[in-house]
């Protein structure tokens, strides 16, 4: 062991006459551990939080989108076999998309009405996994045209979890799917209706989903919104969603016009930029706590220069250099810098644990879209956070260090 590291280290002890001093340095390292426990603890909730949000919208939205210009795509099937065949993609489903509002005898709700193909949609979409009643299987029946036959031929409809709590139904009752574009008769335009069964409930865990997105089979949704052998697009999943705007001129380039692709990434651009743009300002905000303890360190290796500037000037005396003096009070304030990390760190990491695994704060699912905060440790984001605090407390080691190995022994020991 160096004489410089055994100084430095033994300077951490107080004498009993300067304990005043070793209570300024555990509130250095107090403060430094408060830090870097916010930043991981905070970081990390909204990471998950990205995460989970992101899980839950490619969850039911897909990858990317084709579209193509007009009125909606007709040859569906055949695109959504060429999308197949381009390098990167898993899956590919086509779906229509229209407005419509649901009555029940509770009430009436506007709604989004997805029509999806049955067969392909799990390859794009976690729906069948969703489900937590009744199954995807009932949508196969087709829609009625007249309403003398049985009701067991009633066509099926799959609601969120939501929905169904806010119109007060349940997996087998019966609503009337109503679609503002109305059919023109002789009396003007009137709304056009048809009945459908819920044969399934689904639950996505993002209240702004489960409340206002309604599913039927791709045929009965253009029967009933009169888009005869018409699709809105083809929803596809890729092999990696962060080159999802890759793949999709490879897409388009296969395709040619007048098809054209929309990425995640861009269907949610304001959101997602909003919530990185938080996580930068949140983490300028509370790199400034530890910005704090770092002036902590500096008063504190100030007062200890003040206090040892006998044992400074005796060093210089006996051959030591002003680098050993200047390595002497850095190892001083690397030590409560390193100290305060490491159990910031431990204590941050073991909260974070603690949030994921007992879930016991709770979240309004229709404000903040999920139900528990979510928790994601990144062991990059970690290691930066560490790398950081380690940085900012070394910087603060440095003025007083300069300062005290600036002392003139000859002036020290002339006044004492």
């Amino acid at each position: 062991m160096s004489y410089e590291l055994f100084i430095g280290l033994r300077y951490l002890k107080a004498k009993r006459k300067q304990t005043f001093i070793s209570v300024i340095t555990l509130i250095s390292i107090l403060g430094v551990t408060v830090g870097v426990m916010a930043l991981i603890i905070v970081l990390s909730v909204m990471t998950g939080f990205e995460e989970d949000l992101r899980e839950k919208i490619l969850g039911v939205n897909a990858h990317l989108v084709v579209l193509e210009l007009g009125r909606g795509m007709k040859n569906y099937n055949e695109v959504a076999q060429k999308v197949k065949n381009v390098k990167g993609v898993i899956g590919a489903t086509s779906f229509t998309y229209n407005q419509a509002m649901i009555s029940s005898a509770s009430g009436v709700m506007g709604v989004v009405v997805r029509g999806l193909d049955i067969n392909t949609v799990g390859e794009v979409t976690t729906l069948p996994n969703k489900m937590k009643q009744g199954s995807l299987d009932g949508l196969r029946l087709p829609i009625r045209e007249t309403y003398d036959t049985p009701d067991t031929s009633t066509p099926g409809i799959v609601i969120g979890k939501e929905l169904a709590k806010n119109l007060s139904i349940s997996i087998g009752e019966e609503i009337n799917l109503v679609s503002p574009l109305g059919t023109m008769t002789a009396m003007g335009a009137i709304p056009r209706m048809a009945r459908f069964k819920v044969v399934g409930i689904f639950e996505f865990g993002m209240y702004e989903y489960d409340s206002s997105i309604a599913f039927i089979s791709i045929e009965n949704s253009q029967k009933f919104f009169r888009q005869y052998d018409v699709a809105t697009g083809i929803e596809v999943k890729i092999d990696n969603i962060y080159k999802a705007k890759e793949i999709g001129d490879r897409i388009q380039n296969a395709l040619g016009a007048p098809f054209w692709t929309r990425t995640w990434m861009e269907m949610n651009k304001n959101l997602f930029s909003a919530l990185k743009l938080e996580k930068i300002a949140m983490f300028i905000i509370l790199i400034l706590i530890i910005m704090v303890a770092a002036f902590n360190i500096i008063s504190t290796l100030i007062m200890v220069v003040m206090e040892k500037s006998k044992d400074i000037a005796i060093l210089k005396s006996m051959g030591a250099t002003s680098g050993s003096i200047m390595k002497i009070f850095m190892i001083e304030g690397l030590v409560i810098g390193i100290a305060g990390t490491i159990i910031g760190t431990s204590g941050g990491v073991l909260s974070c644990m603690l949030l994921k695994k007992y879930q016991f704060i709770k979240l309004p699912s229709d404000v903040y879209y999920i139900s528990t905060l979510p928790v994601r440790m990144d062991p990059i984001l970690i290691s930066v956070i560490a790398v950081a605090a380690i940085c900012i407390t070394f910087l603060a080691t440095l003025y007083p260090s300069w300062q005290a190995s600036k002392l003139d022994p000859v002036d020290v020991i002339r006044y004492e």
